[in-house]
């Protein structure tokens, strides 16, 4: 994706976070959140030479892929410390089942190797248990479980 898909992307983000409003109950889903976390994964990538992928199928948009590469703490091996990490991935409603996040993440996996990093991350929501589902069968597995309490 490039400049001229800025719009397009925000409606795929828009959609995001429409759906992720359906599982918890800390998401925007105004116009100007989406515009917002389309500019901050622009940056992201900018910093970490990611990439903003696009699926279409016949010419209509179908997904995106956010990758960025970041980098753990120094405790974490060497050889591991730099990943490449999928910060967002979404597949339209009507796409879904269908390969369209399979293919963006084989593009991510082919972006990993070819920065020269050998592990890839990816989250999602632990109420999201198709997502999660679907990364397992990708081949990922558990590594980091974040618990969160409101304390306000």
């Amino acid at each position: 994706a490039g400049p001229a898909d800025r719009e397009t992307c925000i409606v795929l983000i828009d959609a995001l976070n429409a759906f992720e409003a359906t599982l918890v109950d800390d998401r925007l889903t105004t116009r100007a959140a989406a515009e917002a976390a389309y500019e901050r994964a622009v940056e992201r990538v900018a910093e970490t030479k990611g990439r903003i992928l696009l699926a279409e199928e016949d010419g209509r948009p179908v997904g995106l892929l956010v990758f960025v590469i970041d980098v753990e703490q120094p405790y974490v091996r060497e050889d591991v410390r730099r990943y490449g990490q999928v910060a967002d991935l979404i597949a339209v409603e009507d796409a879904r089942g269908r390969g369209v996040g399979r293919a963006l993440i084989a593009a991510a996996e082919d972006l990993t190797r070819k920065a020269g990093l050998v592990r890839l991350a990816i989250g999602a929501l632990s109420a999201n248990t198709g997502a999660l589902d679907a990364y397992r069968k990708a081949g990922f597995g558990d590594y980091l479980t974040i618990l969160v309490k409101d304390v306000g």
